[in-house]
């Protein structure tokens, strides 16, 4: 439930219509740097707030090679009820390559929070966890196609197997320069009484728009619709926590 340097993915849709970004090349090595601070309402992650509805201040950077070969992290503030983690930092690699107007991208993503402390005698979960994950998007027109499928083999807490798929779209609308993005996704977990939800689904749609700054960057701002199929009950199983609920994501982004 997470990300180390990357933007709007909690509004402009992890997560979420995730704008082009900047890049700076660094001499002859063939590799170019993104990076991105980020401050929104919330962070969403496959539809759940990891901040438990507080403010998210997050940043990503990204290198990748001529070849395909990229790495990337992501670190976000989180807050979790009974738990003393308080941030998360999320560490990816992997190759992308195109092929027939396809954009594959192949990969694993290791999520780490550590500043947690698990106290003794084994009675709260282990948090961190890894995945494995595939890619392909589509440029038709203005349109933008994606799907993406990961896998898990212990979830969120040690939850058991875990496998996550998602669809969407972004359309550049050339209305105002603003691009209408779209996501549906589905979560399955093993365990479902230790991670604490049923398997669900969740939905965006979102408003991005750019606002290039000259010789130092791009202004993002986002704002969004996010629901999840999980009842109110079912949220960490009677908890009456407010982190499963329908809500509106903002966020503003700087990328260089």
């Amino acid at each position: 439930m997470r990300s180390f340097l990357a933007a709007l993915t909690a509004l402009a849709g992890v997560a979420l219509a995730q704008p082009g970004q900047a890049q700076v090349a660094i001499g002859e090595t063939g590799i170019t740097l993104t990076t991105t601070g980020t401050y929104a309402s919330d962070y969403l992650f496959r539809g759940i707030s990891q901040t438990r509805s507080r403010m998210a201040y997050q940043g990503t950077s990204e290198a990748v090679h001529s070849s395909g070969v990229y790495v990337g992290g992501f670190i976000s503030n989180v807050h979790y009820q009974g738990w003393d983690a308080r941030q998360e930092i999320d560490v990816n690699g992997g190759y992308r390559v195109t092929l027939a107007d396809f954009n594959f991208d192949f990969g694993g993503i290791g999520y780490l929070y550590p500043g947690y402390t698990r106290p003794p005698g084994g009675t709260s979960p282990v948090l961190d966890y890894a995945e494995i994950y595939a890619k392909v998007t589509r440029e038709i027109g203005p349109v933008n196609l994606l799907a993406s499928v990961n896998y898990s083999p212990n979830y969120f807490g040690r939850s058991g197997t875990g496998v996550y798929v998602e669809g969407g779209a972004d359309w550049k609308t050339g209305v105002w320069d603003v691009t209408l993005g779209g996501r549906v996704g589905y979560q399955w977990i093993q365990r479902n009484t230790v991670f604490g939800t049923p398997d669900y689904a969740w939905w965006s749609i979102s408003l991005t728009r750019e606002f290039p700054v000259a010789n130092i960057g791009t202004i993002v701002a986002s704002i969004g619709y996010y629901d999840t199929s999980i009842s109110k009950q079912d949220c960490v199983f009677g908890t009456n926590q407010n982190i499963c609920d329908a809500r509106a994501l903002a966020s503003i982004a700087f990328r260089f």
